[in-house]
């Protein structure tokens, strides 16, 4: 683990936060809280990691080394604990808040049903939450069967997550899920057919409250899973339902505060939970949703990690439509990337984040960290929305090669 103070932005600040990652998916929450009083120390294993900028002090660890955390932890006197984009260190963060007595938004026992496809399903079963019919295995079943979703249930990101249509793709899929999953467990679920939405909560004192419901464009396989853009207003047919479901999902898992991400598909028979994440969506969604309730959710987010009530004030919504569209960059060496501020400067766009800089490897897109950055550009209309977002992306270009 190492260490870098560089030089403080807050070093008067008397909160002291740690933030479990600095990469593309913890950008929105680090932004907020650089216009805090908050000092906030961000660790993640890769020294490139394009949050660190945003922070007080980086730690160079692993958001998956507990041990090296909870060390971290304790040495800068932090005042709490979040894990704001990924899945896996949400349940570390809860755990090390515990053992040295910090708030925290969810209790450990909340932090494993989060982080455990397979709990979190048999929790959603006991509670009667709606789900997809799964099978765990550890080996090719086709009990349920097909299309199928076959995933390791102890990984995000779409790691060994795969689409299957026949028997004969499914013994590879169940062997690439068993390869990625840390427990060598694999999930077979049924494939809900109808649109995929995300409801983007937040929960305050044990009550729900669905921030936005956007509708999650998806990428054809090999790259199933992968969001391509998440879309405000939904299209789907019975939001109220969907928004219900989502709140059932969450107090089934004991989450009382704190964001929740929950991913549901909207089938014949209603919204089907597909998974749910306490915590930030890891595509931009606590931005989205500031730009069209006004409710700050990264600042909610900070609040309840130090466990303070969220703000009460809320800014006046900036727009009725809003687009969270994904870059993707031609595999290959980055070069050069150019027509940021042409992009920047178009019509409706909030910004335009780029993830990768020159000299950096890009891999064909197979999984969410192959993304290359993101737009958000808002409108009056979901179609105007979605026009500028695609306006603004045809804007920005990655040239690569094959060094």
């Amino acid at each position: 683990m190492e260490g870098d103070p560089g030089e403080p932005r807050n070093a008067a600040g008397s909160r002291r936060l740690l933030v479990l990652g600095a990469g593309s998916a913890q950008l929105g929450l680090l932004e907020a809280a650089r216009d805090t009083d908050v000092y906030v120390i961000a660790a993640d294993r890769d020294p490139a990691a394009p949050g660190f900028a945003l922070a007080d002090r980086r730690a160079i660890v692993s958001t998956e080394d507990e041990s090296g955390i909870a060390q971290l932890a304790e040495a800068e006197s932090v005042h709490g604990i979040v894990s704001p984009g990924s899945d896996w260190p949400v349940g570390i963060a809860a755990r090390i808040a515990a053992r040295l007595g910090l708030p925290h938004p969810i209790s450990p026992e909340a932090g494993v049903l989060a982080t455990s496809k397979v709990r979190q399903r048999q929790r959603f079963t006991e509670a009667g939450v709606p789900q997809p019919r799964w099978k765990l295995v550890t080996a090719p079943d086709d009990e349920l069967g097909f299309p199928v979703v076959v995933k390791a249930p102890d990984r995000q990101g779409q790691r060994g997550l795969s689409l299957v249509h026949t028997a004969e793709e499914l013994e590879q899929a169940v062997a690439a899920a068993l390869g990625a999953s840390r427990a060598q467990r694999c999930m077979i679920e049924e494939l809900v057919d109808g649109p995929e939405v995300t409801v983007v909560g937040f929960s305050s004192r044990g009550t729900f409250r669905a921030v936005v419901v956007t509708d999650r464009v998806v990428a054809d396989p090999p790259a199933f899973g992968v969001a391509l853009a998440h879309v405000f207003p939904s299209t789907a047919l019975g939001l109220d339902r969907v928004v219900e479901t989502a709140r059932h999902a969450a107090e089934a898992l004991g989450i009382e505060n704190g964001p929740t991400y929950t991913q549901l598909r909207v089938g014949a028979n209603g919204p089907q939970v597909v998974e749910l994440a306490a915590r930030l969506g890891g595509g931009h969604d606590a931005e989205l949703a500031e730009c069209v309730t006004g409710f700050p959710l990264n600042r909610a987010t900070i609040a309840a990690a130090l466990g303070e009530d969220p703000p009460s004030a809320v800014e006046a919504r900036r727009a009725a439509a809003a687009v969270t569209r994904f870059l993707i960059a031609p595999p290959g060496e980055l070069r050069s990337v150019s027509g940021l501020e042409e992009a920047e400067a178009a019509d409706g766009v909030e910004y335009v984040r780029v993830y990768r800089r020159p000299g950096q490897r890009i891999e064909p897109l197979r999984h969410g960290p192959d993304r290359a950055g993101a737009i958000l550009a808002v409108g009056d209309t979901r179609e105007e929305a979605l026009d500028r977002a695609e306006r603004a992306a045809a804007l920005v270009r990655f040239e690569t090669g094959n060094g």
